[in-house]
């Protein structure tokens, strides 16, 4: 069950319920829009793009597919577009972009959890067997803390934006102490500010995800007899179009019910 507050608040609010506990928050601090997810009761599914990725050999493609309809919680943008440097891409052993060592890296295990950490520095976990990655750069925040070249290497290092800005609309995913998933955008944000929000919120290692606005976007789903509804979390979010319920370009994520 998903509901969603008008208002978000700065406090964390409950707006998923799984086998009828908290699941999913909501808050809203500082510019960042935040959802925090319990992986106890929500699992993360790496989807591929039609065109990041193309439209055959996965089985999560590019849109919400028929085992996640009646379950998904939420959806979010994924990374940079896979031609880009320093990316990668792989799922059910399935390879879009290569995986190299040292990128950050959102890593799901065949046991439905995830970790991010630096690919060979930090994930995989030893002895556990790996279904997808998702690799986007260096590690935006380590040990809680954010990465030294947030304020004086915007550009080269975390990614060309629309205009050359170093403020445009940011995106980020983070793993708390406990394991929870966090992930944190905002309309207007530098690399430091999107490492501060989701330092904030408990994340010691994290990964920027996709920038500019076409592409950053975040959803939560409330569902009724004729499907769910899209809502968008993100204030100024340009959003896009069919919310992931249809054929989208580029890779994202979802947050499903276990």
């Amino acid at each position: 069950m998903v509901r969603v507050p008008a208002h978000p608040a700065t406090r964390w609010s409950a707006v998923a319920r799984v086998h009828g506990q908290p699941a999913a928050w909501l808050a809203q601090r500082g510019g960042v829009a935040l959802m925090r997810f319990d992986q106890r009761l929500v699992h993360l599914n790496l989807h591929a793009g039609s065109s990041d990725g193309g439209t055959t050999g996965w089985r999560y493609g590019d849109q919400i597919s028929r085992r996640e309809i009646h379950l998904v919680v939420a959806a979010v943008n994924g990374g940079f577009k896979l031609t880009y440097r320093d990316v990668g891409f792989m799922a059910g052993g399935h390879v879009a972009a290569p995986i190299r060592p040292g990128l950050a890296s959102i890593v799901t295990y065949t046991d439905g959890t995830s970790d991010i950490g630096a690919w060979r520095a930090g994930v995989p976990a030893r002895g556990k067997a790996v279904y997808s990655v998702l690799q986007n750069q260096r590690l935006l925040v380590d040990r809680g803390v954010a990465a030294p070249s947030v304020a004086g290497c915007v550009i080269t290092c975390w990614g060309e934006t629309i205009g050359s800005r170093s403020v445009v609309a940011r995106a980020g995913l983070g793993i708390t102490e406990d394991g929870q998933l966090v992930w944190g955008a905002g309309a207007e944000l530098d690399p430091a500010g999107l490492a501060a929000g989701l330092i904030r919120a408990g994340a010691v290692r994290a990964i920027e995800l996709d920038i500019n606005p076409a592409w950053v976007a975040g959803y939560l789903y409330v569902h009724s007899r004729s499907g769910p509804a899209a809502v968008q979390v993100m204030p100024g979010q340009v959003g896009i179009a069919g919310q992931l319920l249809e054929p989208y370009s580029r890779d994202f994520l979802t947050f499903v019910a276990n």
